[in-house]
């Protein structure tokens, strides 16, 4: 893996600027669901903060990425958790809202150890989305890249403005067909989606094909993952697959996520797209040894040392857990301590 020359884009205060809102994941590891009027045991629990542009972000923190948060979340205890995390990060909160007497999205996440999979119950919270009149879209020229996951009307002049004033575009493309993405594929750069994107929008495995048709609409890179079966990629350098990295899987939540925040780590140090993916791949799988979306991500030098050993340095890993499988608690005794 080399590093390029990442010093040939304009200076700017942030890596990456992201269009996100949090939610608060209570997340619980067991050995199978239970059945009807049945019970199972919890082999270990964590409050983490979840989100896809969010989490990415946190990713990206991680790999020592400067990053900002355009956004909102409830002024409620989870709103306020996910915001601390955030700043813990080091992530920029100066765009991001807390809405007054309003309440953060929940959910609640079994993962099972018999199969690797994961149920999510979900609870929407009462707070408003942040809305494009309350965004000073000037900010978006302070970053290098513009991190989204949705195609709405606010999106679509984010990315918009963005491609005007140089800045590069990733969208994180996950659980719709491509024609929900149409509209926006002129003004994206790097098109990463899931498995979950392809086998709604395609029947065959034509991959390269598919991703050709991808990158006459606008982006200059397109990414598919597929999870355990690795990911595939085509830019103007050729078409590439990678297999997935045989871990010690504990849980999948916010691994594509996770992929999505490393992959930035790539392209702000001149790695190939080849060469991006395959860190971003690394992050990702080391990030499932753990549970939650956010407790397992690895630094560079872990993801590095993985990458040349096939060793995961799981001791600064295991301390993050810890201080995750009581985050909350910790948290609620901090407020009630202010509140005396």
């Amino acid at each position: 893996m080399t590093e390029g020359n990442n010093n040939i884009m304009e200076e700017k205060k942030f890596d990456i600027i992201g269009i996100g809102h949090p939610c608060i994941d209570y997340l619980l590891h067991i050995d199978s669901l239970p059945g009807s009027n049945e019970s199972r045991f919890v082999r270990d629990g964590s409050w983490q903060c979840g989100g896809k542009v969010t989490t990415g972000l946190v990713a990206a923190a991680r790999c020592g990425l400067s990053c900002a948060l355009i956004g909102a979340m409830g002024d409620d205890l989870f709103g306020r958790y996910c915001y601390r995390d955030f700043q813990l990060h080091g992530i920029d909160l100066s765009q991001a809202k807390l809405r007054s007497g309003q309440t953060t999205d929940i959910g609640v996440v079994l993962s099972e150890e018999e199969t690797n999979g994961r149920n999510i119950l979900y609870r929407r919270g009462s707070y408003e989305r942040i809305r494009q009149d309350e965004i000073d879209f000037s900010f978006l020229e302070q970053g290098r890249y513009l991190f989204i996951a949705l195609v709405d009307e606010l999106h679509m002049a984010a990315a918009k403005y963005a491609k005007k004033h140089g800045v590069k575009v990733l969208i994180d493309a996950d659980s719709r067909p491509m024609d929900y993405y149409e509209e926006i594929l002129p003004y994206v750069d790097y098109f990463v989606a899931s498995e979950f994107v392809y086998n709604m929008s395609f029947s065959d495995r034509d991959y390269e094909r598919h991703m050709e048709d991808i990158l006459e609409k606008g982006p200059s890179d397109v990414v598919f993952t597929f999870g355990s079966k690795g990911c595939r990629g085509l830019n103007k350098e050729g078409y590439f697959e990678l297999p997935a990295f045989r871990v010690p899987v504990v849980d999948t939540v916010g691994a594509g996520d996770t992929f999505h925040g490393a992959f930035f780590y790539g392209l702000t140090h001149g790695y190939s797209l080849k060469e991006t993916a395959r860190f971003a791949s690394a992050v990702s799988a080391i990030k499932c040894t753990c549970i939650g979306g956010r407790a397992g991500i690895p630094t560079p030098d872990i993801t590095k040392k993985f990458l040349e050993t096939g060793v995961i340095d799981s001791a600064p890993l295991m301390e993050r857990v810890e201080a995750y499988s009581w985050g909350l608690d910790d948290f609620f005794r901090e407020v009630a301590k202010r509140e005396t």
